[in-house]
């Protein structure tokens, strides 16, 4: 009966921790695999791959990181299944026209050509407010190598940004 109630228990705090990081982690599954469909599978195999670890994470204040370090794995893993770009250039058009202010388009249109390694960690750090560490922790690098790709992204993002919008002033 113990047992029972025990996994009772786990699966309780699994639902909850998971319920309340479910929008972040779909966020970053989104950014990772920018289609809205293969976000939401990446999400539920990530979802199911943690349940069947969940006895692993010991600390679960370190939650965030570890189900982000499991989605990240699970959309390579999808993606080394399908072999194929996952960019629809027409679903790229449509989210970007779902916005009204020119600028955020301009802004979400900038970061989608930014590289994988300095698009991921800003994504991390700006849309799920990630800190340094948890974004190593999940990357698996070192909080310097995230904080030197973190200011590269800027910098790349504000050189595309900025030279974009003076060609089209031109």
């Amino acid at each position: 009966m113990n047992g029972k109630i025990a996994r009772l228990d786990a699966r309780r705090r699994f639902e909850a921790l998971a319920g309340s990081l479910r929008r972040e982690l779909y966020a970053y599954a989104f950014w990772l695999s920018r289609d809205p469909q293969l976000a939401e599978d990446v999400l539920q195999e990530a979802l199911l791959r943690a349940w069947r670890g969940f006895d692993g994470l010991a600390d679960e204040a370190k939650a965030k990181p570890w189900f982000a370090t499991i989605v990240r794995r699970e959309f390579l893993r999808t993606r080394e299944r399908q072999r194929e770009e996952a960019v629809d250039p027409a679903q790229l058009s449509e989210l970007a026209a779902d916005t009204a202010d020119p600028l955020v388009e301009e802004l979400r249109e900038a970061l989608f050509r930014l590289e994988d390694n300095y698009r991921e960690p800003l994504v991390m750090q700006v849309v799920l407010g990630y800190s340094a560490d948890e974004i190593a922790q999940a990357l698996e690098m070192t909080p310097g190598a995230v904080l030197t790709r973190l200011h590269r992204a800027r910098e790349k993002l504000k050189a595309m940004f900025v030279e974009g919008r003076e060609d089209r002033h031109e």
